[in-house]
């Protein structure tokens, strides 16, 4: 596997566990559509989450969080699109970032609630 695909594992595995510890329900982890990727759909109560997660070893270039650029959130709206298309009913939908700096055991998340809007 390449060592990019590691590294995007590891942080969508350490965003689950966080999530789940915040009382979130995990439905779908890395759920396609064509060629884009959803990494994260999740419950927070009634609302259905899209989470996308950005792990990276330093701040140096960014927070994470700013690479979710507008193309990238144009992807996201679409697939989830098409995820609700495949459910029987359309809850509320939100989009949430979690953001991870650090490597191996020394992790900081932040998790941003409502990131962007359709």
């Amino acid at each position: 596997m390449a060592r990019h695909n590691e590294i995007g594992e590891k942080g969508e595995k350490l965003a689950a566990e966080y999530l789940v510890g915040e009382k979130y329900k995990i439905v779908k982890m890395n759920w396609r559509y064509k060629h884009k990727e959803i990494d994260i759909i999740a419950y927070d109560k009634d609302w259905l989450v899209i989470v996308e997660v950005k792990l990276r070893s330093t701040d140096y270039f960014g927070d994470p969080s700013e690479f979710v650029t507008k193309k990238k959130q144009r992807y996201l709206i679409e697939a989830a699109e098409a995820y609700l298309e495949t459910i029987p009913s359309a809850p509320e939908v939100r989009f949430d970032i979690v953001s991870i700096i650090g490597s191996e055991g020394h992790y900081e998340i932040d998790h941003i609630t409502d990131a962007f809007n359709p």
